[in-house]
């Protein structure tokens, strides 16, 4: 099992910072986005990865590097180096998901892999969400989507809605409709950032990728494909999901997670209690 990172994009709700440092590394309390993804896939038992980047992302390949002067002077525990094997490719161009993943084809060979997006990040658990879904591979032995059920009430307009059905106990996916008008919807399960895909996702991104479109080429054509052949099946993660896509999301992730910091909590606990009691 393998890992592959897309971390290929502009960072654009997060601009002006951004421009200079990639959405990836900036910091959820002290470690960056990134540093979790590669943790939860190093806690599922996948300790080979690729990262996609693009042009003024190389100190994403710096955060996998040695600094030995820094290794000097403070214990290894402090630097916290991702231990595992990273290979990086550039996406030269923004033409879309659909074409940045193509780009790890030669990389992941004949092996399933684990797709992450480092703004879609996920509480920690025993059990994270890469292990659920390579669970359910080897259970089934088809690509598996990491879904959210949202429940009855909930409006699911602005997300990639799964179609499914359930059969044997698996909720298989006859496919993703996105983001549906409320009412339309067919059901109140959404696909979140996390996919393990077997290698025939190649052969049929290879089909649609040059195929005439007015947009980027996303993987959602190629995804429906393997639904109609029966080869996708989703997985229900029952962990928190936080969204560090967008600003407000982010922020309330940095807060969730520095009030569990065993030496940051307490006083920043009592800093929002009084600033709350203020009014502010």
């Amino acid at each position: 099992m393998k890992g592959v990172i897309v971390a290929a994009g502009y960072g654009s709700r997060f601009l002006p910072v951004t421009r200079v440092v990639p959405k990836e590394l900036l910091p959820i309390v002290d470690r960056p986005a990134i540093d979790w993804v590669v943790e939860e896939f190093q806690q599922a038992g996948i300790d080979e990865v690729l990262v996609i980047t693009s042009r003024r992302k190389r100190s994403i390949e710096d955060w996998f590097d040695r600094d030995p002067e820094l290794e000097q002077l403070y214990p290894p525990e402090r630097l916290a180096r991702p231990s595992v094997k990273a290979t990086f490719v550039r996406q030269a161009e923004m033409k879309g998901t659909g074409h940045a993943l193509l780009l790890a084809k030669s990389f992941v060979g004949d092996d399933p892999f684990v797709v992450a997006f480092p703004d879609d990040l996920f509480a920690p658990a025993e059990r994270n969400c890469s292990q659920i879904l390579v669970d359910l591979y080897e259970r089934t032995g088809c690509s598996v989507l990491a879904a959210g059920d949202l429940g009855r009430d909930a409006d699911v307009s602005r997300y990639g809605v799964l179609d499914l059905h359930e059969r044997e106990g698996v909720k298989r996916v006859r496919g993703i409709v996105e983001k549906p008008s409320p009412g339309t919807e067919p059901s109140k399960v959404v696909s979140w950032g996390r996919y393990l895909y077997t290698p025939e996702l190649f052969r049929e991104l290879e089909d649609g990728v040059d195929r005439p479109r007015t947009g980027e080429y996303y993987a959602t054509e190629a995804i429906q494909a393997l639904c109609d052949r029966d080869r996708v099946v989703a997985a229900t993660i029952p962990q928190a999901r936080w969204d560090t896509g967008e600003r407000l999301g982010y922020l309330q992730t940095v807060i969730r997670v520095a009030l569990d910091h065993p030496t940051l909590g307490e006083p920043l606990r009592a800093w929002l209690d009084e600033e709350l009691r203020g009014g502010r």
